[in-house]
């Protein structure tokens, strides 16, 4: 399977192109004068700019599925800067993606699309977008474009709203908590990213990238049944200082336990 992956020499996608299974053919893309340090052994390269149609149908050409992870990352960045990356360079990706006949896209989508509702709640999949500043903005655009793809011009999409991407050792930082609830470590988001790639039975879907968190500020209840999204890390497990601060206090249901014992296990034993 031949993938595209943009933004290839970002975080997210050099991870994804040095741990690629060996099903998959990458070629990857990003702006001119990107570092490709390391990536060179990883599928073909290319260098160019996502705004520009013609030098995206090209770099379309003969794939299959569109992983799009360019854009400006920063969630403090100006209307100035957001608006040519991540909404014009995801309108031209996805056009030139349908223009070349690619069956799927999936699109790095963010948290930040859901940031602005209170932080004592946590976000279903289906529940209106709240973006908690532009670059967030951007992000519900792309799900919508990602919406209109699917249902009138017939191509898969998968948006993955991704949490906060660290090495897992970011948790043994004593300043690291206010990751406790957004965190999304590189090995699970590369599992995601791959089942969304596959997910040859889904036409549209959003769907939420952490890690299985104690706490989750976003519930990964629809990744996991529609993916068989199985995330393996847990930032509070791994952070010492928040590990030490939530021993004793209440954690999963488990009905094996003495203390949390139900009357009805006699009679169903």
């Amino acid at each position: 399977m031949l993938v595209l992956v943009t933004g290839a020499a970002g975080n997210i996608g050099r991870y994804f192109a040095t741990h690629a299974g060996s099903d998959l053919s990458l070629r990857m893309l990003d702006r001119p004068g990107a570092d490709w340090n390391g990536l060179d052994r990883c599928g073909e390269i290319i260098e160019a700019d996502i705004t520009d149609l013609a030098a995206m149908k090209l770099a379309c050409s003969d794939v299959e599925v569109v992983l799009h992870l360019a854009g400006d990352p920063d969630p403090s960045a100006t209307w100035e800067s957001l608006h040519p990356t991540n909404i014009v360079g995801t309108y031209t990706t996805f056009a030139a993606a349908k223009a070349a006949g690619c069956r799927r896209i999936v699109f790095a989508s963010s948290i930040h699309a859901v940031s602005g509702g209170p932080v004592d709640v946590q976000v279903k999949t289906g529940e209106p977008v709240n973006p908690g500043d532009l670059y967030g903005v951007t992000k519900c655009f792309g799900e919508a474009l990602g919406r209109y793809m699917a249902e009138q011009e017939g191509i898969g999409v998968v948006a993955v709203r991704i949490g906060a991407f660290q090495p897992l050792d970011v948790a043994q930082e004593p300043t690291a908590s206010p990751l406790l609830d957004s965190f999304v470590s590189h090995r699970d988001l590369d599992q995601l990213l791959n089942l969304a790639i596959r997910a040859e039975h889904v036409r549209f879907a959003i769907v939420h990238g952490l890690s299985d968190d104690r706490f989750k500020r976003l519930d990964l209840s629809d990744t996991k049944a529609l993916l068989g999204y199985a995330p393996q890390d847990d930032f509070a497990d791994a952070s010492p200082v928040l590990r030490e601060a939530l021993d004793g206090l209440p954690a999963a249901h488990d009905l094996h336990s003495a203390s949390q014992r139900s009357g009805l296990r006699d009679e169903v034993t």
